[in-house]
C-alpha cells in the first residue's frame, strides 16, 4: 500500500493480497486524530458515502470515529516534514 508520506509506510497491511490484504500499489491516505483537518474530512467522507448509498453501519462507524478524533487532546495544523512526501 502506498501512503502519501514516506514516514507512514511502516503502517502496512500484514495480509497478502490473495488473502484480502491491500494491494502493495494501492494508494491509501492516513488521517491522525491530532490533525486539525482529520475529523472534518472523515465527516465529509461519511456524508459522501451515505449519499452514494453506503451501508449505514460504515457511515455510523465513520461518524463515531470522527467524534472520537474531535475529542483527542493534541491537535496540530497538517504538515509535511521536509523530504517526507512519497512519490506516487
Amino acid at each position: 500500500m502506498l501512503h502519501a508520506r514516506k514516514s507512514y509506510m511502516r503502517i502496512q497491511d500484514p495480509l497478502p493480497e490473495d488473502q484480502g490484504g491491500i494491494p502493495v500499489d494501492e494508494p491509501v491516505f492516513l488521517l491522525r486524530a491530532k490533525d486539525r483537518a482529520a475529523a472534518g474530512a472523515v465527516k465529509c467522507w461519511a456524508a459522501i458515502a451515505e449519499a452514494l448509498g453506503a451501508d449505514w453501519r460504515i457511515v455510523l462507524s465513520a461518524r463515531n470515529h470522527a467524534d472520537a478524533m474531535e475529542l483527542w487532546g493534541e491537535k496540530q495544523i497538517p504538515d509535511m516534514p521536509e523530504g517526507d512526501g512519497a512519490e506516487i
